[in-house]
């Protein structure tokens, strides 16, 4: 299970700058006014064969004007409790400040692995001025520069030595994992619950529960998988913080550590941006997909194309992705609830599914030549030979070609949408690579 760093700190510290150093990516947004970081960024972060989770946090203030003061501070905290390891973002140009200690008073308390990271050191003097961050309380400060990458290499050799050694879980590998994500309040424990036949397994108040995803091993009807689920576990009452946020963080481990996600989408309210944002991390980590409109028993007023009309509005706004099935279901009333158990072992299936390489060269060559990709610069591109990589986690195909350069993404989703149409690839996202010859 993929590890989760956290990035927490006053404003103005570097945290956003940091966070884009470290994924390599230019997402977060960096600029001089205090209070721009609102809406959380997530990122993967590789260093040395280790991969790992990375969120970028607002900046902790109090009393200050911002309407999202408050709202930030919660997140802050959600992300200090769910994280295995927390960086510490201070600057050491403005030295220690009330915020800071406030910051430190409660990483203490969340006894969590942290990195003290003094920011801002561009040159060799400014190091002498994290002396002074020792009154923290939070051990050796570490020199970094986020704008320019001085002392990032050696950061993360500390962070990896904090993260948690993996313990070597009882779970048999063979065995598919699926998880129920969604936002909060769309059924996912009730229908996790309805599948189990039992509640104790989902919702416990036990210490610690709701830091790591949950395996259930269902052996019922035949079937023998293992359900991750990280919903319900936290009391309702306790649950108080931004949902919206709550929902994300707590998802990606689920996510991340599933072959194939089932996202619960609540009928009475349609499709929301939450529910494209727990989407588009099923995609980020390339995972087999089912969504289960869940409380369609609540839904009074439909007819014979209900159905239809609300699965093309689904379909619509998780284009151009739409190759996945979708299951109207009720968790109270258990209705249709073991269709979703049998459309994601299904789902699994297509994702481990292997096509004989004759097989593919039968089908594609002919469709190829009658429908050859279009000709740049007067040079004509051919693809001679087809085949299947073996052991990928998601089916992977090489097409082999005179100029692979001159494939563009149009002409690999023609061939994407070729290879669905032949073979039920459905639910599963499908890599399509052109190679030399």
């Amino acid at each position: 299970m993929s590890n989760l760093v956290a990035i927490v700190g006053r404003p103005n510290v570097g945290k956003s700058t940091l966070f884009n150093r470290l994924t390599q990516t230019r997402r977060a947004i960096v600029n001089d006014e205090a209070g721009t970081t609102r809406d959380r960024q997530y990122g993967k972060v590789l260093w040395n064969g280790v991969e790992f989770s990375i969120v970028d946090t607002g900046g902790w203030v109090v009393n200050s004007d911002d309407v999202f003061e408050e709202e930030i501070r919660k997140q802050v905290q959600i992300a200090v409790d769910e994280c295995d390891v927390i960086m510490f973002l201070v600057d050491v140009q403005n030295g220690v400040t009330d915020l800071d200690l406030q910051v430190a008073r409660l990483l203490r308390k969340s006894n969590k692995p942290v990195v003290l990271i003094c920011n801002k050191v561009d040159n060799y003097e400014l190091q002498y001025g994290s002396a002074e961050f020792y009154k923290l309380g939070l051990g050796d400060p570490f020199c970094v520069s986020a704008i320019n990458g001085s002392g990032s290499g050696d950061l993360l050799d500390i962070v990896l030595e904090k993260l948690p050694k993996k313990t070597e879980e009882e779970l048999e590998d063979t065995l598919p994992r699926f998880a129920v994500v969604g936002r909060p309040n769309a059924g996912k424990s009730s229908i996790v619950n309805a599948f189990m036949g039992e509640d104790r397994y989902i919702v416990t108040d036990i210490a610690g529960t709701t830091r790591d995803s949950i395996h259930t091993r269902y052996t019922k009807f035949g079937y023998d998988f293992y359900l991750v689920d990280t919903a319900g576990i936290r009391k309702k009452g306790k649950v108080t913080e931004d949902l919206e946020y709550y929902s994300v963080i707590r998802s990606i481990r689920a996510i991340e550590d599933a072959d194939v996600c089932v996202l619960m989408i609540d009928a009475t309210r349609g499709i929301e941006a939450q529910d494209m944002n727990i989407f588009q991390l099923i995609q980020k980590n390339r995972k087999g997909l089912v969504v289960c409109v869940n409380k369609w028993d609540l839904i009074t007023e439909k007819d014979a194309k209900s159905t239809l009309t609300m699965e093309k509005a689904i379909r619509e706004r998780m284009a151009p992705f739409c190759d996945f099935p979708i299951i109207f279901t009720s968790a109270t009333t258990k209705q249709r609830i073991f269709k979703v158990i049998e459309t994601a072992m299904e789902v699994y299936k297509n994702k481990v599914k292997r096509i004989q390489t004759s097989k593919l060269n039968e089908f594609f060559l002919p469709l190829i030549e009658n429908y050859p990709p279009p000709s740049i610069k007067g040079k004509y591109i051919k693809i001679k030979y087809v085949m299947q990589i073996p052991e990928t986690a998601i089916p992977s195909f090489i097409f082999y070609a005179n100029l692979p350069q001159y494939v563009k993404d149009p002409y690999k989703r023609f061939l994407e949408n070729k290879l669905r149409d032949e073979w039920d690839f459905a639910g599963t996202p499908i890599n399509i690579f052109i190679r030399q010859k």
